[in-house]
């Protein structure tokens, strides 16, 4: 099959590491382009990753949050959900830091 991302490969089922952010999940079945290594899942491996997600707590966790302001500063809101993951407390303190123009990083440890 052709892959149709840069259209010029050939899909090669193979078992390749699945990673969100800096969790590994496993080699799970993909179909991935011997040309520009584009890989799609199977759907049973998609099922299964979904599963994964699920027991290491991390599926659904992302959330939208609004910047508040407070004085001179501005306040960014850390939702339940993530506060329990990343088991933080209110007046913990943390470390932030950019990782770029439009990405900051909350370090708790």
């Amino acid at each position: 099959m052709e892959c149709p991302v840069c259209e010029k490969g050939k899909l090669v089922r193979k078992k390749i590491e699945y990673k969100y952010k800096e969790w590994l999940f496993g080699k799970y079945d993909a179909d991935v382009c011997d040309y520009c290594s584009e890989a799609f899942f199977t759907e049973k491996a998609s099922y299964k990753i979904e599963q994964k997600a699920k027991e290491l707590g991390v599926w659904g966790i992302e959330k939208k949050t609004k910047i508040s302001h407070s004085g001179n500063s501005l306040i960014v809101r850390i939702p339940k959900a993530i506060a329990t993951f990343i088991e933080i407390e209110e007046g913990e303190e943390v470390t932030i830091r950019p990782e770029g123009k439009k990405k900051f990083v909350v370090d708790a440890t």
